[in-house]
């Protein structure tokens, strides 16, 4: 199997990333034509049970996974790497088994008592499928990440989103006739088969680059697998503690930021109107830049396995500097887009600029919050999963607390909510970081980092004098789509002028990488 190097690994999953988040901006556009503002509103009802199917039968195994083959395989021990997956598959099984009857029998009760529209349950049955789906997909997505072996990853998640897409439109027509519920049962449905496309394909992948027979001598592996099973556990709970602590603080959050209004004075409708603005909207743009960190946590965990496994502490360290330069070139660029483009940005994406004023107070935030995926992402391939479950908590804690203190005081308001959300996030990156350099050596190179905060400062100025003297034509999305244009391309000037990015970085970018190095 081809092992690829960390940047690659990391620059081919970021590229299958941007065309994911587009091609997954066509399908949501798609699902609104077809189906309208009430299917949507029924679709994304049930949208959330979709995560949380996911998230219960991934039960972070991917992560762990991950760590566990990328130690195995620097070691050349491929019967450990056989019974990773032998146990994985079973855990998966043993959890497709448990919930899959779970989501089938309380479909109905979630309709009707939690979820409060009982057409729901269409779309709640239509997803159920997915389950054993995602729980075998998720086992062969860790092999392979373990294996720094990007590619299968990279082309399974850009095949389920045309899948997906190509698929929408049709099964929507087909059951609209019958009603709306039944439409957005056909969009869930859509989503469902885009998964198994996925799984196909990762699964065809694996039985042509393995080198190892699963079935052969299957149980005697679980027998005699007491060990992986308790590697696995030390790794995939915590990470499954962690996002079960995201997704509780997310439940309580409409909560108390709607009790926190009211206390402040603000009207029911408007509150909710507000936390829409917050989180429907400024929140959705804030974190699209996620994908390229989402990248970098992906290739971390193997390649700081790897090393820690081998114990090429050198390696460990360049790696770890090289992905915290790149959160910050990669974030540098976003909240340089982010602050100077707010009010384009909603306006054209949502056709209000109402919620642009939460982007500007929290994008100079968002800088820190890119560095949290690989930060925890290091903790997890450092055994320190456990930690990063912690931070998380602390960070939840005092989100949920700042809201009721800020967003009580009529003065703020629903602003007040926005920075404790973003108190929260850049909390748990400095936990983070304060918990990795107990470990490691967190190499800061203070002239470069100045360097590109000085070059953010400057971009962002030379932007927002651009944005007042350069007009494209008279349309606003053209407009922005020129000023976003020259204001990367001013960055990614600046920052080859001032060898802020490294040769050897730049001969790895495809097509051009090689030409720009020279």
């Amino acid at each position: 199997m081809t092992k690829q190097t960390f940047l690659k690994g990391t620059l081919i999953l970021i590229a299958a990333g941007m065309i994911t988040r587009m091609l997954g901006f066509v399908n949501r556009v798609v699902i609104a034509r077809f189906i309208g503002e009430e299917g949507v509103g029924l679709y994304m009802m049930a949208a959330p049970t979709f995560f949380l199917a996911t998230t219960l039968t991934q039960f972070g195994l991917p992560v762990a996974i991950s760590k566990l083959v990328a130690e195995a395989s620097a070691r050349g021990d491929h019967q450990k790497t056989k019974n990773i997956l032998v146990m994985s598959l079973t855990i998966t099984g043993v959890l497709s088994l448990i919930f899959t009857p779970l989501f089938l029998l309380f479909a109905p009760v979630m309709a009707e008592t939690m979820l409060t529209d009982g057409r729901t349950v269409y779309p709640l049955l239509a997803i159920t499928p997915v389950v054993p789906i995602i729980a075998i997909s998720s086992v062969l997505r860790g092999y392979f990440q373990g294996k720094q072996n990007m590619n299968p990853l990279a082309v399974s998640q850009v095949l389920e989103q045309i899948v997906r897409i190509s698929l929408v439109a049709v099964c929507t027509t087909i059951f609209l006739p019958y009603g709306i519920e039944y439409a957005a049962a056909g969009a869930m449905i859509s989503s469902v088969i885009g998964e198994l496309a996925s799984l196909v394909y990762l699964f065809i992948a694996f039985k042509f680059k393995k080198k190892i027979r699963i079935r052969k001598q299957f149980f005697h592996s679980i027998k005699t697998g007491k060990d992986t099973f308790s590697q696995l556990m030390s790794v995939s709970l915590p990470t499954t503690g962690s996002r079960f602590i995201g997704n509780l603080s997310w439940f309580f959050e409409p909560i108390v930021v709607a009790q926190s209004l009211a206390i402040a004075g603000v009207a029911t409708a408007a509150a909710t109107s507000q936390y829409g603005e917050l989180t429907g909207l400024a929140m959705t743009v804030l974190t699209l830049p996620s994908f390229i960190t989402y990248s970098l946590s992906t290739a971390l965990v193997p390649a700081i396995s790897e090393g820690m496994e081998q114990k090429k502490l050198q390696v460990v360290e360049y790696r770890l500097e090289q992905a915290m330069r790149l959160c910050l070139l990669s974030g540098g660029i976003s909240v340089v887009i982010l602050f100077t483009f707010a009010e384009e940005l909603m306006s054209v994406m949502y056709g209000s600029s109402g919620a642009a004023v939460f982007i500007k107070v929290m994008a100079p935030f968002f800088l820190l919050y890119y560095f949290q995926g690989p930060l925890q992402a290091v903790l997890q391939a450092l055994n320190l999963a456990g930690a990063a479950m912690m931070n998380s908590l602390i960070g939840a804690v005092v989100k949920t607390g700042l809201i009721f203190a800020l967003a009580t005081r009529p003065s703020l308001g629903i602003m007040g909510a926005a920075l404790a959300i973003v108190t929260g996030m850049v909390l748990v990156t400095l936990l983070h970081a304060a918990t990795v350099s107990k470990v490691l050596p967190i190499s800061i190179k203070i002239k470069e980092y100045a360097m590109c905060i000085a070059i953010i400062f400057v971009s962002g100025y030379l932007s927002s004098i651009m944005k007042h003297y350069i007009r494209f034509s008279g349309s606003e999305a053209v407009n922005l789509v020129g000023w976003v244009t020259l204001s990367a391309a001013l960055y990614i000037i600046l920052l080859l002028l001032f060898r802020l990015i490294k040769k050897d970085e730049l001969r790895r970018i495809p097509v051009i990488g090689r030409f720009v190095a020279r």
